[in-house]
């Protein structure tokens, strides 16, 4: 599959990470990227630019990615709330991806990552969407896969988690 319509936010304080990203992605076919080094401007970006996908670091300063992803996932006071977001970190403890997943991260993946695991997060982003759960304390993808068959190595346990 080919990304060639694909409207991609990076934000990453790192320009070489950015870089490596992008690179990853033309070798997908997508070549509709933007970059932002911190979330003020990609908040900027998302305010002019139609987004189909964010891939964001979680440490940045002054804002962190997690702060970014609770501030879009806020249907008061982001224009678009439904947008997939991958967490792209070197953050792998399982208390970090619980937390990223209960802030409304769509996909996590950590660093350092390779092109195959970034294109599969792209793949069920584009052809398999979870649908959104709106709770008193939550609104973001839903944590289940539905009719999921996938029986690899990233398959969780407990699939209900």
């Amino acid at each position: 599959m080919a990304f060639t319509k694909l409207r991609v936010l990076l934000v990453d304080d790192n320009a070489a990470m950015r870089g490596l990203v992008r690179a990853v992605l033309g070798a997908f076919g997508c070549d509709n990227v933007f970059e932002a080094a911190d979330v003020k401007r990609a908040l900027g970006i998302l305010s002019v630019e139609q987004i189909d996908v964010i891939i964001t670091d979680w440490k940045m300063s002054p804002v962190d990615g997690l702060a970014m992803v609770r501030h879009l996932r806020n249907p008061e006071k982001s224009s678009n709330p439904f947008i997939p977001i991958v967490m792209l970190t070197a953050y792998a403890e399982p208390s970090r991806v619980r937390e990223a997943r209960d802030a409304g991260v769509t996909e996590f993946l950590v660093k350092p990552f390779s092109a195959e695991q970034l294109y599969k997060r792209l793949q069920v982003i584009v052809n398999r969407p979870r649908p959104f759960v709106r709770t008193k304390m939550f609104f973001g993808p839903d944590r289940r896969r539905l009719n999921n068959e996938y029986e690899g190595p990233e398959r969780r346990e407990d699939a209900a988690l």
